[in-house]
């Protein structure tokens, strides 16, 4: 499939110029034809038909093995979860926390990788440490010195602020090193550019499909390294992702206990949505079918010419390093809005308070003209 193909095949682009899909993106109509296919067939044909958790059960471990397969991860290593935050927080509350323990975050990160910290530091009196970045870099002087004593890191593959490309293998190198678990927010990587965990090396990454991946709200998935299971302990519990057990004699064959999944699934609880994964399964393949390369060096091109057309008001590195790109405005809320007036969809960011450009795959040369155009 070719960009132009792509985008003919995604509605909104007829009715506007969209360039935030670091926010989320639009979806094309095979993305949502494959939801509410899935849907349709679940509600009306599955129940006198191969039943409705035989369908959704298939759909569920299809989807585990795209995601996984777009990752180099195993199976076993995927739980599919409702977003990135949701996947982020099966980590946050999963570390069994004592008083004292410390979690190092970077100032990059976006409210989905600062807020469950906060939450474990006022249940479980967790230090949560602030790793000072200058403008989307990272100090990796700075990182192993705040990591030396730290239990976890929590850092983003992007910065969603200044698009920077963050040095996820070599920073996972040093926690390690340390001793510390790294858990990354990786939802702006994937369908922009290659993901190889095994590359990166972290213990958990927590991702989403309603961006680069193209796909609907409420498809995310967590990567739990396999062997760092079992330093998780899930604090909430279903039937697909455990078993119950019963004891040996007891009265009536009570169930006793429970044993989870032995694998990453275990965090999976019942019967939740699976239409918006069956739709991250197809965004998935739409992007593959796309190719990766394709998308960055058209994403590198568009990119380029908004960064010449911005000239000094640029804030994000001149190189390319992704498709976010942010520029500097006096009142970036008031520019938003008359952009948006003018057919043209972008947002504006608290830290620094600026405007954001999304450029991915199915913009074109006449998108970033027409924004520079209304500029």
């Amino acid at each position: 499939m070719d960009p132009e193909s792509l985008r003919a095949d995604v509605p909104a682009f007829a009715d506007c110029i969209y360039l935030n899909t670091g926010a989320s993106s639009p979806s094309p109509r095979r993305v949502v034809d494959a939801a509410t296919g899935f849907l349709e067939g679940q509600q009306f044909d599955a129940p006198c038909g191969e039943g409705v958790y035989g369908m959704a059960t298939d759909a569920r471990e299809s989807a585990r093995e795209t995601v996984a397969a777009h990752l180099g991860a195993d199976p076993g290593e995927i739980a599919l979860t409702d977003s990135t935050v949701d996947g982020i927080n099966h980590v946050a509350t999963g570390i069994d926390w004592e008083p004292g323990d410390v979690v190092v975050r970077t100032d990059l990160e976006h409210p989905a990788g600062e807020l469950p910290w906060a939450r474990m530091r006022d249940l479980h009196g967790v230090e949560v440490r602030e790793l000072s970045t200058e403008q989307g870099r990272l100090d990796l002087d700075d990182l192993k010195e705040t990591v030396a004593d730290a239990r976890l890191l929590c850092l983003s593959s992007l910065s969603w602020n200044y698009g920077t490309k963050l040095p996820v293998a070599e920073t996972v190198d040093i926690a390690h090193d340390a001793g510390t678990q790294v858990l990354v927010d990786a939802v702006q990587s994937p369908g922009q550019m290659p993901v190889d965990v095994a590359q990166w090396g972290a213990d958990f990454i927590a991702g989403s499909g309603h961006k680069w991946l193209l796909g609907p709200w409420g498809a995310g998935f967590l990567y739990v390294n396999e062997a760092v299971l079992d330093t998780l302990s899930p604090r909430r519990i279903g039937y697909f992702g455990a078993d119950t057990v019963e004891a040996e004699g007891e009265a009536g064959g009570a169930a006793a206990g429970y044993e989870f999944n032995p694998d990453a699934s275990r965090f999976e609880l019942g019967t939740d949505a699976m239409a918006p994964h069956v739709g991250l399964e197809a965004g998935i393949e739409t992007i593959e079918a796309v190719g990766l390369d394709t998308v960055q060096s058209r994403i590198a091109e568009l990119t380029d010419r908004l960064k010449e057309g911005l000239g000094d008001r640029l804030l994000s590195p001149r190189d390319y390093e992704s498709g976010l790109v942010t520029f500097e405005a006096e009142d970036p809320d008031a520019v938003v809005d008359r952009l948006d007036e003018a057919g043209v969809r972008i947002r504006s960011i608290p830290d620094p308070h600026a405007c954001r450009v999304s450029v991915h795959v199915f913009n074109t040369a006449g998108d970033i003209d027409a924004l520079l155009d209304a500029l």
